[in-house]
């Protein structure tokens, strides 16, 4: 058997135009050489599929969710990955570990930018397979400039490492026998959030489960459906589908298939919990059963949000069972580094005031007063730095001086935080993350304000192509005949 050389690339982040952070070279986790490949099991533990492989690490970038990268981060990081892949030398194939929703100040369309950068370094014959978030965007050129595309099917992304082994896979096994496939690719006109898509409920579930039965069919090498990314005000945003394989009728018919039924259910798509205002869902969950827990979705880091937001944090301080101590509640969290160090400065068990938030995200608060006693403090998180536990009242309040989402039990169980034993628990989030919807006993989606608002038109696109859902929603049947790529 002949071994194969496939390099691996990519920068991976989520952005959103409408935040005002910006995301700079040390938001990113770069990795080269072997860290790079430590990434991936299927080399640290070869199966078979993958005999006979050299994987060769060129340069991954990846980035918690944020604003738009800055284009001299982007520059540099573009162009190392193409001096790398230039100096690999002949590549049978790259394996392309992307997000797919990176947005760069000034530009547009920036996967494609890199795809076709990578292209051109590695010549017309080197097969390129990509991996990408389901809440990335498939524009055109993207979709022509690689050979292999694919998402993921689960929202929350249970199958994340599935779909780029899947990717990976499926790249290896086209380089053995049967070369490049045919891509039948076509965009549907409608972008909606991630919260209103899981594949936990209907309709996405039903949709979603189409998927594996397609790829299976004879003549189908992969199938994919995007949602999109909503928080970004691109031409490109918008949901697509790609149907991989080599019989030209099945991938093209199967591909319009999947795209009616995406169209068809526009109207049916709906939160994935209850919602309402962040005083709605308060005063629902000291009622409620506990532990209760609240999505501050506006400003959710894993979707693109600042992390600073203060408006949830000044209303929790005015909730009189809060204050009282009646309710207690944790919040997660405000990224604010100099109200960080100024807890760290006083030590655990102080008395303090700070003024957090609202500093990255102003519009819509400013930095709020925070007076309580430093309950606990964290030094060198490897996500948020440093991190201190400010309690007023009822409520502690999480500060931290990076951005950091909380997901799992163990972020606040560092902080000697118990959110089971926890009345309210308030998070910066969208739908909730496996670990937290298993602890709620209940739980809402608070329509908060940020850079990742759940009210689309609220926030304002202009650069989306029209017609669109949900903006316009008396828009005509599109052609949803597929492409040929």
């Amino acid at each position: 058997m002949t071994s194969l050389r496939i390099g691996i690339a990519g920068i991976a982040i989520e952005s959103s135009t409408f935040s005002p952070h910006r995301t700079g070279l040390s938001d990113f986790r770069v990795t080269r050489d072997d860290a790079l490949l430590a990434r991936y099991s299927w080399i640290q533990e070869p199966p078979p599929w993958s005999a006979d492989v050299t994987w060769l690490p060129l340069l991954h970038a990846v980035s918690l969710p944020g604003g738009a990268v800055e284009p001299e981060v982007y520059d540099e990081l573009e162009a190392e990955i193409v001096a790398r892949a230039t100096a690999a030398g002949p590549l049978d194939g790259l394996f392309f570990d992307i997000h797919g929703a990176m947005s760069v100040v000034g530009r547009t369309d920036a996967e494609a930018r890199l795809a076709q950068a990578v292209r051109a370094a590695v010549g017309p014959d080197t097969l390129i397979s990509t991996s990408m978030d389901l809440h990335g965007n498939v524009s055109r050129e993207l979709a022509t400039a690689v050979d292999l595309i694919t998402c993921y099917r689960m929202a929350p992304h249970e199958d994340a490492w599935e779909s780029r082994e899947r990717a990976a896979r499926n790249l290896v096994t086209r380089l053995r026998d049967g070369g490049r496939p045919l891509k039948a690719w076509i965009q549907v006109p409608v972008l909606l959030p991630g919260e209103k898509t899981s594949t936990r409920i209907e309709p996405a579930k039903s949709i979603y489960a189409r998927v594996p039965e397609v790829e299976a069919m004879p003549g189908v090498l992969d199938a994919a459906i995007w949602v999109g990314y909503a928080w970004a005000d691109e031409p490109r945003c918008r949901a697509a589908v790609v149907v991989t394989g080599d019989d030209r009728q099945v991938i093209t018919e199967q591909a319009r298939k999947l795209a009616e039924a995406y169209w068809q259910a526009r109207d049916d798509f709906a939160f994935v919990a209850p919602t309402g205002t962040l005083e709605e869902c308060v005063a629902a969950g000291i009622a409620g059963a506990k532990p209760f827990l609240i999505s501050d979705s506006g400003d959710n880091p894993t979707a693109g949000g600042a992390g600073d937001v203060s408006a949830t944090l000044g209303k929790l301080l005015q909730v009189e069972e809060l204050r009282s101590g009646a309710v207690s509640g944790i919040y997660a969290s405000i990224v604010d580094p100099d109200a960080v160090a100024v807890a760290c400065a006083a030590g655990q068990g102080a008395p303090v005031t700070v003024h957090a938030g609202g500093k990255i995200d102003s519009g819509p608060a400013g930095p709020v007063e925070l007076s309580g006693t430093v309950y606990s403090l964290l030094r060198d998180d490897p996500v948020g730095g440093d991190i201190a536990v400010i309690e007023a009242g009822g409520l502690r309040a999480i500060l931290t001086s990076r951005r950091k989402p909380y997901h799992e039990i163990a972020d606040f169980t560092r902080l000697d935080l118990d959110p089971a034993e926890t009345d309210l628990v308030i998070v910066k989030i969208g739908y909730l993350e496996p670990e937290l919807y298993d602890l709620a006993a209940d739980w809402k989606l608070a329509l908060t304000p940020g850079g990742v608002d759940q009210d689309l038109p609220r926030l304002g696109h202009h650069n989306v192509r029209r017609p669109l859902f949900p903006f316009d929603t008396d828009m005509p049947a599109p052609d949803l005949t597929p492409e040929l790529l």
